[in-house]
């Protein structure tokens, strides 16, 4: 099916750092720059834990925050693959979910009825 898609969410924290700059920046520019996903999005979150199980929150008194941070990107399945594979080793696979989706097909337009 050319609308099968798959969907991938890697879970991060603003504190994780990659080999130059934040984990989070390395991603997207892997996605971005080296696999051109077609579609990414990054949610920061006002409060999650993790396996420690230490509860990260906004805190308006605190200026260094380390919330939780979800990046999700979709592309057929062979391009999802693909990058997953380039971020191998620089993520923990444990902290990546995917799953298989389908683009909704725009429906078809005829004569009107009546």
């Amino acid at each position: 099916m050319d609308n099968e898609v798959t969907m991938a969410r890697i879970y991060l924290r603003e504190a994780d750092h990659g080999k130059r700059r934040t984990l989070m920046q390395e991603v997207i520019n892997i996605l971005h720059d080296q696999q051109r996903v077609q579609n990414l999005v990054v949610f920061r979150g006002i409060a999650g834990f993790g396996d420690s199980g230490e509860i990260r929150a906004s805190d308006l008194l605190r200026i260094n925050v380390d919330l939780p941070l979800v990046i999700e990107f979709f592309d057929t399945p062979n391009v999802v693959d693909a990058a997953l594979a380039l971020l191998d080793g620089l993520v923990p696979a444990q902290h990546i979910l995917t799953w298989r989706a389908e683009r909704r097909k725009r429906p078809e337009t005829g004569p009107p009825k009546g």
